[in-house]
């Protein structure tokens, strides 16, 4: 998909955010017999600060600002869905394949779609990144391994996690994703990055608190 700021599209940056949000927990769906996608933002109330953020970059196209959920267990989710509107329908061809997720053949990454991307479905164990891929197939996320090596020189292995598979950046590799997403990540996700978000700031110095 070829991506510019014409009217009637997306700009830059929301076009960045939704690509790493639909590689990660974002969702476009068509809702009964309408022609046109939604976009659904659906994340735990504890990262609400992230939920805020995603609205206040699609606001344009939501109705109802982000709501609390509680769902049938503890969970309570903080969520918002967007008008349903020909420019997501275009993202919901290009991502979807008979309803389901699919990783486009000419998808191509920037550094704010990996931030968002690894705050969605990214975690930090012992000195190495995760992606976690498990619902693509073998053969998406070999692709997903050759976006982030040739456009970021980003190394990493598919690392079993149990009956599934999902991409572990090794860890000379995670120190440079690091250095690349650091300056987008959210305060509520400075844990992934191995530190406090509430004693440390996104330098990793110690704050006094």
């Amino acid at each position: 998909m070829n991506k510019d700021n014409t009217a009637g599209s997306l700009s830059l940056v929301q076009h960045e955010i939704l690509v790493g949000s639909l590689l990660g927990d974002g969702t476009l769906r068509k809702q009964g017999t309408r022609i046109n996608a939604l976009l659904e933002v659906n994340h735990s109330f504890k990262y609400r600060e992230y939920v805020d953020w995603k609205h206040n970059n699609f606001q344009e196209y939501v109705l109802t600002p982000p709501k609390a959920r509680r769902g049938k267990g503890p969970r309570v989710a903080y969520r918002f869905t967007t008008q349903s509107i020909p420019v997501f329908t275009s993202y919901y061809n290009w991502f979807y394949k008979n309803r389901e997720k699919r990783v486009p053949k000419d998808l191509k990454l920037s550094p704010i779609s990996l931030a968002v991307w690894f705050m969605d479905d990214g975690t930090k164990i012992r000195s190495a990144f995760y992606l976690n891929t498990q619902e693509f197939t073998m053969q998406e996320q070999k692709f997903l391994q050759r976006l982030l090596l040739d456009e970021f020189g980003i190394e990493s292995t598919l690392n079993r996690d149990k009956k599934y598979w999902r991409i572990r950046i090794s860890t000379e590799s995670t120190k440079k994703m690091l250095q690349i997403v650091k300056p987008y990540i959210l305060p509520c996700f400075r844990y992934k990055l191995g530190y406090d978000p509430v004693t440390t700031d996104p330098k990793g110095e110690a704050l006094l608190i």
